[in-house]
């Protein structure tokens, strides 16, 4: 990992956060991006990290972030798609703006910033999608953000076949319940998300996953070691599933 360059969308807290982070202590050249322009400082002045306003569901910023990094010859070993947002409500209750606004962040998102950065990715380069165990485990109330998941990873393995002759390669990280900031972003209160964490204590694991039992499975697959991994999932859930 060390001397690797790689950028991390929706790096300023989180699973992102963390992520960016690990890279910087294991040696990386770290880039995030955000919304919130005082985060961007605040995680750029802590981590030492490189930090660049980019909302991820506006496709203007997206290619504004690509002739920014292209104008300060910045080439990227890695990429890592984590910007996300989670609304969960049950289906009598979601309309078309739900859907668009979640597919636009979560799906378009990823595949758009992949697509507007193509250039600058190195041969070989690693890409990974920050995905959720929704994909494979039914949530209640989960319906718009498991299908904008769905719809992500199933363009993993197209995505394998067409960037083949760049040498990038394209995986997926399935993280579990982890209780971050998106719980009380997603409208969650106090008592709910103590609810969730203590309903994650009966899986094998015996609480709620943090942010730190991701990244790991997040730097292995930029690593060296993942060399000949082509469209995989890690699922790292704490065993919820079983």
């Amino acid at each position: 990992m060390k001397n690797k360059t790689i950028l991390v969308t929706g790096g300023t807290a989180g699973i992102g956060y963390q992520v960016a982070s690990e890279l910087k202590a294991l040696g990386a050249n770290v880039l995030i991006t955000g919304r919130n322009n005082t985060k961007l400082d605040n995680v750029s002045n802590e981590l030492g990290v490189s930090a660049y306003h980019c909302d991820s569901g506006k496709s203007e910023d997206i290619q504004a972030l690509a002739e920014t990094l292209k104008k300060q010859d910045v080439t990227l070993d890695g990429l890592v798609l984590n910007a996300g947002v989670f609304f969960p409500k049950p289906m009598g209750e979601v309309d078309v703006d739900d859907f668009n606004h979640t597919f636009a962040i979560n799906t378009f998102g990823p595949y758009l910033t992949l697509q507007a950065l193509l250039p600058l990715m190195k041969n070989p380069s690693s890409v990974v999608f920050v995905s959720s165990v929704v994909v494979e485990k039914a949530f209640p109330g989960t319906a718009v953000y498991t299908a904008s998941k769905a719809a992500l990873e199933g363009m993993a393995g197209i995505l394998n076949l067409e960037l083949a002759p760049r040498g990038i390669r394209v995986n997926s990280v399935r993280p579990g319940v982890t209780l971050t900031e998106i719980q009380s972003k997603a409208g969650l209160s106090e008592d709910q998300i103590d609810a969730l964490a203590k309903d994650m204590e009966t899986t094998p694991i015996g609480r709620a996953l943090k942010a730190g039992d991701i990244s790991g499975s997040v730097a292995f697959l930029l690593s060296d070691a993942s060399l000949a991994m082509r469209n995989a999932a890690l699922t790292v859930d704490g065993g919820v599933r079983l």
